[in-house]
């Protein structure tokens, strides 16, 4: 004589999954808990000590001069003239390296 077991193979296409109200205590915990996490430390915002102020000078760009040209004027010798490009950009919120001739941009003070 033998005797057969018989598993569970899964569910058929019609059938649901229901929850246990043990499961949906522990579900509601979970979901509680990951909403606190996101309240309390997703909200906060993170920002840096406040930079030195630094003293500029208003500076009106030539016909054929570049960015690059000027920076070059106010970098010192030790120093790299990219740093100063993207300076110039961030100081002046440029989109790009591109100037026109007339255009006014801030330069740090000599």
């Amino acid at each position: 004589m033998s005797t057969a077991l018989s598993y569970p193979t899964g569910f058929a296409a019609g059938d649901s999954l229901t929850l246990t109200t043990r499961g949906r205590r522990v579900l509601g915990a979970v979901a509680i808990v990951l909403a606190s996490a996101v309240v309390l430390i997703g909200g906060r915002a993170v920002a840096s000590a406040p930079t030195e102020a630094v003293a500029v000078d208003t500076y009106t760009v030539a016909a054929g001069e570049s960015l690059w040209a000027i920076a070059a004027d106010f970098t010192a010798p030790h120093e790299d003239v990219r740093d100063t490009v993207g300076d110039l950009v961030a100081l002046n919120g440029l989109a790009g390296a591109g100037l026109r001739a007339g255009q006014q941009i801030l330069v740090p003070a000599s």
